[in-house]
């Protein structure tokens, strides 16, 4: 009897091309941009409710309660990326995927209320926590579940989410600061801003695990009812032929991202998401502040920082285009040097028009940096360590975020053009280093092992 011939492993980039861009992708989409415009609303609370707890508990401009206030959320973060990016490689993307969300809304709502400033600190920190892991593990889902040509609009489109949590608590705190006195709208500010997470949760539920991190842990069976689930959605068909085994998973440790050809890569994206980081959230987290101090009225303050959180989306929607025409690290790079030249323009500026068109410039560029570099990033580390690589950089980014407050209080203590050339000059590192990467992602299938010394 003639033995039938066995059907040829199926690649799962294969798989995913063929299965294409449809219901399933722009749904995912959705359901983590939800949770990523709720993060960004947890992450710049402090910023618009700092006036109202500071009317509350008394503490003075620039007091060292005040910047713990502002750094304590990103402790939290840094903290968070590295272990749940490290856990979700480890157990799988899906529980991480449920878990952090739920922390992050049962601590945010905590954080309303507070009796006093030091368990106010307390819960920021442990909502940053939580919320560090979505970014690991929300990016490495988006880009495991995209086909390769769509990869990299998509998760810049999912960093576009962040805008839209930027217009919504810059609008929210203006609302509230309309009809409440500041001592009491912020801890109305910090309730609300739970309930887009409760949302994000429970749409989360129908969403299965990354194919590929099920692959690698060895649950071909699983990896393939995922598949099956995007082709119902999709419309389409997954060839009946079983999947190509991934190459044998590294020792999933931290370690392991400086190990051979990883351990360039991991370095300069590391300073690029720092210095980035740094300068972004030096400006932003105080601008609300330094306005304030700059003589607006606070309705004033908020209505300025909900132009400038418009000022983003065309950033974006420029960034999407380019990282698919010219490529993931060209992008970036003339993003983060038009941020560098804006930030000097910032620095120049003498009439309040003035301030308010180069911190739109600086807005429309720093973003556009961000989205070029969420975009970037997961495609660059192998699946067994996407989302630990991740959680990594990204806590470098949330180390630059603590450091970031203190150093943003140059802006309220008439030291503008200390901070502002500092934060320059790490936007112009920031570039110098990732075109130091020397690798360009665009059109490539993700990594799924470690590639070899001389790899590029």
């Amino acid at each position: 009897m003639t033995a039938l011939p066995q059907k040829t492993p199926l690649p799962l980039d294969d798989a995913m091309d063929r299965l294409g861009l449809g219901p399933f992708q722009w749904r995912l989409l959705a359901i983590c941009g939800l949770t990523w415009a709720a993060d960004a609303m947890e992450v710049l609370l402090m910023g618009f409710a700092l006036p109202g707890i500071s009317a509350a508990f008394g503490l003075a401009r620039g007091s060292a309660d005040a910047t713990w206030l502002l750094t304590a959320t990103f402790a939290g973060m840094l903290v968070g990326a590295v272990f749940w990016g490290w856990l979700a490689d480890r157990i799988g993307r899906r529980a991480v995927f449920l878990t952090t969300v739920s922390l992050g809304v049962v601590f945010g709502l905590c954080g309303a209320f507070a009796p006093g400033v030091a368990w106010l600190i307390v819960a920021r920190f442990l909502t940053g926590f939580a919320i560090g892991g979505t970014l690991p593990v929300d990016y490495a889902m988006m880009a495991e579940f995209v086909p390769t040509a769509w990869r990299g609009r998509f998760l810049v489109y999912l960093e576009s989410f962040w805008a839209l949590g930027t217009v919504v608590v810059a609008a929210l705190a203006w609302w509230l600061s309309t009809l409440l006195e500041p001592a009491e709208a912020w801890r109305w500010l910090l309730g609300l801003a739970a309930v887009p997470g409760v949302i994000g949760l429970l749409a989360r539920l129908g969403i299965p695990d990354s194919p590929r991190s099920l692959l690698v842990r060895g649950q071909e069976a699983q990896a393939r009812g995922a598949l099956l689930r995007v082709a119902r959605a999709n419309g389409t068909t997954l060839p009946d032929a079983p999947l190509l085994a991934p190459p044998p998973a590294l020792r999933v440790t931290p370690a392991a991202l400086f190990q051979r050809v990883l351990r360039r890569r991991t370095v300069l994206l590391a300073l690029v998401w720092f210095g980035l980081s740094l300068g972004y959230y030096g400006i932003f987290s105080w601008l609300p502040s330094f306005l304030r101090a700059q003589g607006l009225e606070l309705g004033a303050v908020y209505r300025t920082t909900l132009l400038l959180a418009l000022a983003q989306i065309p950033g974006y929607v420029l960034a999407a285009y380019l990282v698919e025409k010219v490529g993931r690290r060209a992008t970036l790079v003339g993003y983060l040097a038009v941020s560098a030249v804006g930030a000097y323009l910032f620095l120049l500026a003498g009439t309040p028009g003035a301030v308010l068109v180069t911190s739109a410039l600086l807005s429309f560029a720093l973003l556009g940096a961000w989205g070029a570099l969420y975009a970037y990033t997961p495609e660059l580390f192998p699946t067994p360590l996407r989302t630990t690589g991740m959680g990594f950089v990204s806590g470098m980014a949330r180390l630059a975020s603590v450091l970031s407050p203190s150093l943003g209080a140059l802006l309220l203590t008439g030291r503008l053009g200390v901070a502002l050339t500092l934060f320059a000059a790490c936007f112009a590192v920031a570039a110098a280093c990732a075109w130091g990467i020397g690798v360009e992602t665009r059109g490539q299938r993700l990594p799924e092992a470690v590639l070899p010394e001389n790899g590029a």
